[in-house]
């Protein structure tokens, strides 16, 4: 029996009703989710701009920062990896690259979204979008583009800030009828416009379930009940682990040891079994082999 591609795999998830997809920023992040047991993983734009290069989530990594950051990330794991593409990185010819490259880097689909660049987090002010010509010419260079037919190209909306509800929602049936396989309406700002916005669309929805932004906080099954097929939870792991070092680091600084929080850290060894790595071996498994 052929082993199932990790693009087809993602495509199944969906079709049986939906998955979680928790956020990472790099690739042991993505171990702990896989051992965690979540059956899908979701590459942060924001969290690979935060903790790479330490800068807000405006376009400032390039594409190829990002297709390598992400395919060390979809390559530790066995499970898919959906990729934040940010706006494409450019024309309609950029975005077709960017495709083959997500593609060729292993991860199983992404999302595009039709801010105008440079891009701004999804729940800030200021947003602005470009003509809806120039993002369906962007799907449809990004359906064109890829080699395997499975690979999600999910087109994402923030047209809800600036257009209102409707005009996100006429934007997302174009976007449909432009070839996106799925539809990511940003910062909905109840569980009704939630409702609503599914009820217009008849192909996979993802649902942003980020902390203190527009959208409330609504449960996956509450998300799957209303025809949401993917849940992302973009920075919820990365806001944990900087609250916590934070929380180290100034109680290292005042107590000159960190002794109190020894039985808190991830021992050698559980790095190591997350890792796939004994000392002890010749040889041990990179991420290439997985």
């Amino acid at each position: 029996m052929t082993k199932k591609t990790k693009v087809a795999r993602l495509r199944e998830l969906i079709a049986q009703g939906g998955v979680m997809m928790p956020g990472v920023p790099n690739a042991a992040m993505a171990r702990l989710v896989e051992r965690a047991g979540f059956e899908a993983v979701y590459v942060s734009g924001a969290g690979l701009a935060n903790s790479t290069a330490g800068v807000p989530d405006i376009g400032l990594l390039t594409m190829e920062e990002v297709t390598r950051l992400a395919g060390y990330i979809a390559n530790a794991v066995k499970i898919p990896a959906l990729v934040d593409a940010d706006t494409g990185f450019g024309a309609p010819e950029n975005v077709a690259q960017t495709i083959r490259e997500l593609e060729r880097a292993g991860l199983a689909g992404c999302h595009i979204e039709d801010q105008v660049f440079p891009k701004r987090c999804g729940h800030l002010a200021g947003k602005e979008v470009v003509d809806l010509a120039e993002m369906v010419a962007k799907i449809e260079a990004a359906v064109a583009a890829r080699r395997d037919k499975d690979f999600l190209v999910v087109a994402r909306t923030d047209a809800r800030a600036i257009e209102g509800l409707d005009g996100a929602i006429k934007r997302a049936q174009k976007y449909v009828a432009a070839g996106a396989d799925a539809i990511f309406p940003e910062a909905l700002q109840s569980a009704e416009e939630f409702r609503q916005f599914a009820r217009e669309l008849t192909v996979p929805l993802l649902a942003n379930m980020t902390e203190f932004g527009k959208s409330p906080l609504l449960s996956f099954q509450e998300l799957a009940e209303l025809g949401y097929r993917m849940v992302i939870y973009p920075m919820s792991a990365f806001r944990v682990a900087m609250k916590a070092s934070e929380q180290f680091l100034r109680d290292l600084k005042e107590r000159g040891t960190q002794t109190a929080w020894i039985e808190k850290m991830q021992t050698r060894q559980e790095l190591y079994d997350l890792l796939d790595y004994d000392p002890a071996a010749e040889e041990w498994p990179t991420f290439r082999d997985r």
